[in-house]
């Protein structure tokens, strides 16, 4: 008996033609749906990437273990004090950091913890820093590990080399790094890292100063072109202890660097200081035509749209070769717009005045004494005595005679001339508000008389330059700005207008008044408290600039300030002959 009978192959064919169509169609889905799968799971797939640095000086952590638990733990053993371990990679999730003795079994054994959620596909760098011990380190804060995410494992551009830098000395303040007249990074506090530097991979000097970039803590050869580090991405951390004796002798102060790769930090070697000067420049210049200037150090553009009674803080140039700074009009595109050029040569470690000064338009002011740079060699950054303030005097009026400064009898400042500093330099005064005279050089006139609220101001331990700026007769001076002193701190910035003394020049037997205010700073209305009767008293607040922005007559205790601009204001009151001056703030 037959079961069956075989096909032919045609029948074969006709049987298998419709039922392949359909599978290819099916199996073409099922490889896309594949593939979407697949492709989906090495994105899921992708790791975390973590290095992880051992920067704690104490010397009861001098050597640890490292517990990283989360969707999977890694136990890093034995972790000597300046090692770091190659890129970890990690499952993406939540996890805890966490530092045992050498000695732990187990995760539980961990006296410092910190959690940190991992992404997939990023990278990060973890730092632990601080103190453990209760005592013998001065300061103390506390153990951290401080945790930098969207690290690079390499530099974005093979030519260059990227740093990051991590501040990791327990007993160092804030810091500036430097090389050249480059600030390469700001203002940096123990426990923060910087954003990444990118530098062509070159052999550099580098210096650690302190945040107002003088002086100098120390300088350090980064060699690297000399270690090969093209293309890589490294880790700089300050390191150790600037005072050991302060601190359980534990280890100096240094640079070192954390390689992607790994391993024991490498030290970077200090070095011979570079060749520096400081110099602060101020813009005294009241000629309308420069109102705005941009300044050229060696062919590079250094300050761009400086204004007219402004003045930079201290910054570094090149010393012991030659240096040319140049002027130019704002807006300028390069250093051969520039009109006027002076060539010097700074001493190491000097420190400079540098005012701008005098007339660049060809008419329109009278006189008109040549646009200049006025230098002063031996500046100071700092007073010699907490309770005094150092004055530098400048007399940058181009219309102004030769004059004195005096307060009462005494003589401060004798026959000075226009683009001259005083030739006996510094004046040390006490920090408190006083009074002072500006009168022709015989002394027998006051040409005016100025309020200089040292104390008011906080200027004590300062040093400050004073000048004399803009025009006695406007009128002469395509109605330029008018004649005043003005302040110029060490830090730079706007400068402080002395608010004029409007005592009558012939009752020179002015009395202090005594007086306080609150809130300071305020928003709408300032509360005066004084023994005194305000009744009649004159009330006149003045800007930083010396504009008068309010005057009333008061017979009461409260003076509106709603109708002020946010910043800082001084306020004068006069009742008679007493007159006293407070600064607040308007918020």
């Amino acid at each position: 008996m037959k079961i069956g009978k075989k096909s032919s192959t045609k029948e074969n064919q006709l049987l298998l033609f419709p039922l392949q169509k359909q599978s290819i169609m099916t199996y073409r889905k099922f490889l896309l749906s594949v593939l979407a799968i697949a492709g989906t799971t090495v994105a899921m797939a992708q790791p975390a990437r973590m290095q992880v640095i051992h920067n704690c000086a104490d010397k009861a952590a001098d050597t640890v273990d490292i517990w990283v638990n989360g969707p999977t733990t890694t136990k890093l053993e034995n972790v000597p004090f300046r090692r770091a371990t190659a890129y970890l990679n990690l499952t993406p999730g939540t996890y805890n950091i966490g530092i045992a003795s050498k000695t732990s079994t187990a995760v539980t054994d961990t006296f410092y913890n910190l959690n940190a959620t991992l992404a997939a596909n990023t990278n990060y760098v973890a730092v632990a820093g601080g103190i453990e011990s209760a005592t013998g380190y001065t300061p103390a804060p506390p153990l951290r590990i401080s945790v930098f995410a969207t690290a690079r494992t390499a530099a974005s551009n093979p030519a260059n080399t990227d740093l990051l830098v991590l501040h990791g000395s327990t007993d160092a303040p804030t810091v500036d790094v430097r090389s050249g007249t480059n600030t390469l990074v700001n203002d940096i506090a123990f426990g923060n890292f910087s954003s990444y530097l990118e530098l062509p991979t070159a052999d550099y000097k580098i210096r650690i100063t302190t945040s107002t970039g003088f002086p100098t803590v120390q300088t350090y050869s980064a060699p690297l072109q000399g270690l090969s580090l093209g293309g890589q991405s490294i880790v700089v951390l300050a390191s150790g202890f600037l005072n050991p004796a302060a601190n359980s002798n534990g280890p100096a102060f240094g640079l070192f660097v954390a390689l992607s790769s790994g391993g024991a930090l490498v030290p970077l070697p200090t070095t011979t200081p570079e060749s520096f000067a400081r110099i602060q420049a101020i813009h005294n210049c009241a000629d309308k035509a420069g109102d705005s200037v941009d300044v050229y150090l060696n062919g590079t553009r250094i300050i761009d749209n400086f204004a007219f009674r402004t003045a930079t803080g201290f910054i570094d140039v090149p010393a012991k070769s030659p240096v040319n700074v140049g002027i130019a009009l704002k807006n300028s595109t390069s250093v051969t717009d520039t009109f006027y050029n002076l060539n010097a040569t700074l001493d190491s470690a000097g420190t400079y005045i540098l005012t701008a000064n005098g007339i660049e338009s060809p008419t329109g002011y009278t006189p008109n004494p040549a646009f200049r740079l006025s230098v002063f060699g031996g500046a100071k950054e700092t007073g010699a005595n907490s309770g005094n303030t150092d004055i530098l005097v400048m007399h940058g009026s181009t219309d102004a005679p030769t004059v004195d400064v005096r307060a009462g009898s005494s003589v401060l400042v004798n026959d000075i001339a226009f683009g001259q500093y005083n030739s006996t330099g510094y004046i040390s005064l006490p920090a408190s508000n006083a009074t002072i005279s500006i009168t022709d050089a015989t002394g027998a006139t006051t040409v005016q008389r100025y309020d200089v609220p040292l104390g008011t101001l906080s200027l004590g331990g300062q040093a400050v330059t004073v000048v004399a700026s803009g025009f006695l007769t406007p009128a002469n001076n395509s109605n330029g700005a008018a004649f005043g002193l003005y302040v110029a701190l060490a830090t730079g910035g706007a400068l402080v207008a002395l608010p004029v003394n409007t005592t009558s020049v012939n009752n020179v037997a002015s009395k202090k008044y005594d007086f306080s205010i609150a809130p300071n700073p305020a928003n709408d209305v300032l509360n005066i408290m004084s023994n005194a009767q305000l009744n009649n008293s004159t009330i006149t607040i003045t800007d930083v600039a010396g504009r008068t922005v309010k005057q009333v007559r008061n017979n009461g205790t409260q003076i509106n300030i709603g109708d002020l601009n946010s910043g800082m204001y001084f306020l004068r009151i006069e009742n008679g002959d007493s007159f006293g001056v407070q600064r607040f703030v308007k918020q």
